[in-house]
């Protein structure tokens, strides 16, 4: 396993922590113009949700596995988090946020891996 891959499991345990929904890994490694190899996307219910989601990505990515984000945007009103891990972009989305920009849509020739939610 690469350490790209490692971060992202750890990232998507993080976001099923606090039972983040809708979870998909977007791998554009086979992609040329891609601006990174994966974005691990979710979405919450409520800003507060969205918050809860992406600091328990940004903590247990930190705790397991010492590695932390270059940066984080959109905590101030929590309908969009990005936190930029170098090669993987994590985005926890509110659901009409997530529908109105669709990122999966853009990237449709990439391999896309749906995650069950965790009830």
């Amino acid at each position: 396993m690469t350490q790209n891959e490692q971060i992202v499991n750890k990232i998507v345990e993080g976001i099923q922590e606090k039972k983040g929904k809708e979870i998909v890994v977007v791998n554009l490694t086979k992609l040329k113009e891609a601006p990174c190899n994966y974005f691990v996307i979710c979405e919450g219910d409520s800003s507060v949700h969205v918050n809860s989601v992406a600091l328990s990505v940004k903590d247990w990515v930190r705790e397991k596995i010492n590695v932390k984000p270059y940066a984080a945007d959109g905590f101030e009103n929590s309908e969009w988090i990005a936190m930029d891990y170098g090669q993987i972009i994590v985005h926890v989305f509110q659901r009409h946020t997530r529908e109105f920009y669709d990122i999966e849509h853009l990237w449709a020739d990439a391999d896309m891996q749906r995650i069950e939610n965790i009830l």
